[in-house]
């Protein structure tokens, strides 16, 4: 495809977002496109930190995350990192409303998991205009867990 060709993907920190950015960044790689990493942010006014606070730690795990795949696949794919206020679903679907695709890892961060896809993952299967890839996190084994069976 052409240089034009745009993947939006969620980034979040959590292993299911790193495998998302990975399987976003080959295949910008292969098509020829770009790619728009995105974090959402929240404050909710419960925490020790302030918005402005929190807005740098989104930045500065976006920035962290950006890093690390350039280290992994060096600087071919052109890539922009954007910071937006607002629910994750919504911030994705609406970032990715010019896309070609949006990426997103199966479960991310949250204290409530679903059993086929992360909340997050499934609202934006539902709500965005363009095709969406939601890459699957390994089950965690017997022994990773610590536990047996």
């Amino acid at each position: 495809m052409s240089a034009s060709h745009l993947i939006v993907v969620g980034v979040d920190g959590s292993e299911g977002g790193r495998r998302a950015l990975d399987w976003a960044a080959k295949e910008a790689t292969n098509r020829g496109g770009a790619l728009r990493a995105v974090i959402a942010w929240r404050w909710d006014g419960g925490t020790a930190v302030s918005p402005i606070e929190e807005r740098q730690r989104a930045n500065d795990l976006l920035d962290s995350e950006l890093a690390a795949m350039t280290a992994r696949y060096g600087a071919a794919v052109p890539v922009v990192g954007e910071v937006h206020e607002g629910r994750a679903a919504e911030v994705l679907t609406l970032a990715a409303r010019s896309a070609d695709l949006l990426v997103l890892g199966s479960h991310g961060h949250s204290r409530l998991q679903h059993t086929v896809l992360g909340s997050v993952s499934e609202e934006c299967v539902r709500k965005a205009t363009c095709p969406v890839v939601v890459i699957p996190v390994p089950a965690l084994t017997a022994s990773a867990t610590g536990t047996t069976s």
